[in-house]
């Protein structure tokens, strides 16, 4: 930690010795882990095994609400139940508030996944703050970040969102004092505490970020899509044994 701030990489996808050892190489001090279609339980048992001294990692949330057609994305973390994928946006948020969980913005207007404008500006009173730097974007979809949560005076964070190791310590949210550990974190966001956005910009960070955008396609093909989704078998599925029918009525799956 530099003295007084924190850094924080708010959104990573990939948890190995590799990749901790990466963040610390940076100089990160919190990792956020938040991977797809994985519950709660198993990514907290991650969070804590590759947890060190130098480099906390906090267990989180991005939920896909909504259908595979029109979902949109947020990034939960704090929070202490299980919440599934691809229930309405309204149940997911209902569940973030009952958890007094911190409610993050990622990936603003982006493709189908993003929330708008619009909702980003309906919801402004339930979300803690809008990704305005996202590693695996080019710089015009990060821009329109920037405008969104300038226009709604929403404080803004950066992630590396990294799905591949090497993009770790991209880029990363560096807050003033120290916010290491989940209850820290969430009351960070929550309470709005000053902090800048850092990015990288060497050739062989831009490099790995033109690899991140690549592996997008095959992260989102439809093979994927069957697999998941079709078949209702996923553990992050709102009709799971796991969840005991508390998501039934909220599902749109």
């Amino acid at each position: 930690m530099t003295v007084g701030r924190t850094r924080v990489d708010p959104h990573v996808k990939v948890l190995d010795e590799r990749v901790v050892e990466r963040a610390r190489e940076s100089g990160i001090d919190t990792l956020v882990y938040a991977p797809h279609f994985v519950r709660l339980p198993e990514i907290r048992e991650r969070a804590a095994r590759f947890s060190t001294d130098e480099v906390t990692v906090v267990p989180a949330r991005e939920v896909f609400t909504g259908d595979w057609g029109n979902r949109r994305h947020l990034l939960a973390i704090g929070l202490s139940e299980p919440v599934p994928d691809f229930v309405t946006f309204e149940a997911a948020l209902a569940e973030f508030d009952r958890q007094d969980a911190a409610v993050l913005v990622p990936h603003p207007e982006f493709m189908n996944v993003s929330l708008t404008r619009a909702e980003v500006g309906a919801y402004r009173d339930r979300v803690d703050a809008v990704e305005t730097y996202n590693a695996k974007l080019f710089d015009r979809q990060n821009d329109r970040g920037v405008r969104i949560a300038e226009a709604f005076d929403l404080p803004a964070f950066g992630s590396s969102y990294a799905h591949l190791r090497g993009t770790v310590g991209a880029a990363w949210t560096e807050f003033e004092g120290d916010v290491r550990g989940e209850d820290a974190l969430v009351e960070a966001f929550k309470r709005r505490t000053p902090r800048s956005v850092v990015k990288r910009t060497d050739p062989a960070t831009r490099l790995r970020r033109l690899v991140e955008f690549a592996h997008l396609g095959i992260e989102n093909s439809y093979g994927k899509l069957d697999r998941l989704f079709l078949s209702g078998m996923e553990q992050t599925h709102p009709r799971h044994i796991a969840y005991d029918g508390r998501f039934d009525d909220v599902a749109v799956y």
